[in-house]
């Protein structure tokens, strides 16, 4: 059976006191059958039973739209907005809706000038999202495109620290590998960038809500979050940080919520030059999604709840005695835990990843994904130590066959 043995040495690495209470399973409040091992957060997580009813509610206010009032275009994304702006230390006013990261990132590329003698710095094998706008501005504006190669001792940081230097212009990372949850220190990234004149834009998708960030220590120009993995979201409804400096930029649409006086329908025919205040000239279109809009409400208050040090704690936990497990029984690797987002494993079989392997563990109801050269073995509140039998059972019939 899993066994919490290291919980002194994970406290100890997060810098929580000795009366820190990790969480217990919170199963019950998702829609999990018993026998399913769902091992798979960093794919796309379930929706919380709470969020469920919410967003179910939310859609049947579209059957009466007559019960819908100006109002209700406002209030539930600007308390969306203000709730996930504390998940990272910031303020709503920095918070821009986005449906996905790369519409994020479309409107950070579309406000980042770059010269040709600059270059862009990204990591190699990086979530797309992350990459083609990027891609993109260098052949625009002519900059070089710079993709750090996976370093052999796993430590992404010093590998890309080395190539941030006086031409670099901006760096595009996540805040861990997606493959297998390398760690970026984003604050020694974020002071590097500061040093060279850099702008710097995170893909916190696979972080944020299981992970601390603080854009006030790191100080990016520009965060996109997709809501649908850590923050137990919807699909196509995330959102953007935009530092206070980037927020005067041109937004990549036009519409009608963003500009200034909006709230006034029958004034919408007076066309306004200004906007709304702060990021939010940055929002979607139809941002006030009846049907979504509650459902990630529901599903920020409960991870606010249960406080992202405490998800990162327990999560920290389950996934470092998984790897402990799976190299002292199995000799499989992965990345050392100093290097290594606690919420995320990225597991490295001898030989690579069995063609079968995936096959062979949905076959037994386990649920995890295969990224790059690794198992990405994501486990989140609703994983018990029956789950992890159930990962190993099937784990050494192939490392026997």
């Amino acid at each position: 059976m899993l066994c919490f043995d290291d919980l002194a040495q994970v406290k100890a690495d997060l810098m929580i006191g000795p009366n820190f209470v990790t969480l217990p399973s919170q199963r019950h409040l998702f829609d999990i059958p018993d026998d399913v091992a769902f091992l798979n957060c960093a794919y796309i997580s379930p929706l919380p039973k709470a969020s469920i009813a919410a967003g179910e509610q939310g859609a049947r206010r579209k059957a009466r739209p007559w019960t819908i009032v100006p109002d209700d275009f406002f209030t539930a994304s600007e308390s969306v907005r203000a709730r996930f702006a504390g998940l990272i230390n910031a303020s709503a006013d920095d918070i821009a809706f986005a449906p996905a990261v790369s519409y994020g990132m479309a409107q950070a590329a579309y406000n980042v000038a770059l010269a040709k003698s600059q270059t862009i710095v990204t990591l190699a094998e990086q979530f797309p999202s992350n990459v083609y706008p990027w891609m993109d501005l260098a052949e625009r504006t002519g900059a070089a495109f710079v993709s750090v190669p996976r370093p052999a001792d796993d430590d992404w940081t010093a590998a890309l620290l080395g190539r941030i230097d006086a031409s670099t212009g901006l760096v595009a990372v996540p805040h861990c590998h997606w493959t297998d949850g390398g760690l970026i220190d984003l604050d020694a990234v974020g002071a590097a960038c500061r040093r060279v004149g850099a702008a710097l834009c995170i893909d916190a998708t696979q972080s944020v809500g299981a992970l601390a960030l603080d854009v006030q220590r790191i100080d990016p120009d520009f965060v996109a979050v997709a809501s649908y993995k850590w923050l137990l979201g919807p699909y196509s409804l995330g959102f953007l940080y935009v530092a206070p400096r980037r927020q005067g930029g041109r937004p990549i649409e036009h519409n009608w919520i963003a500009r200034r006086d909006s709230e006034a329908f029958a004034g919408l025919v007076n066309y306004k030059d200004e906007f709304q205040a702060g990021a939010r000239r940055f929002d979607v279109g139809e941002r006030s999604n009846f049907a979504l809009m509650p459902v990630v409400e529901s599903s920020l208050k409960l991870i606010t709840g249960w406080t992202v040090p405490r998800i990162q704690a327990t999560l920290s936990l389950r996934t470092n005695a998984i790897a402990e497990r799976a190299r002292a029984e199995l000799g499989i690797g992965s990345v050392p835990p100093h290097r290594r987002a606690g919420h995320y494993l990225g597991l490295r079989l001898p030989g690579g990843i069995p063609p079968e392997l995936p096959a062979r563990l949905a076959a037994s109801k386990v649920y995890v994904s295969v990224r790059g050269h690794a198992m990405r073995v994501t486990p989140h509140l609703w994983n018990t130590d029956e789950d992890t039998e159930r990962l190993f059972a099937v784990l050494r019939t192939v490392r026997s066959s």
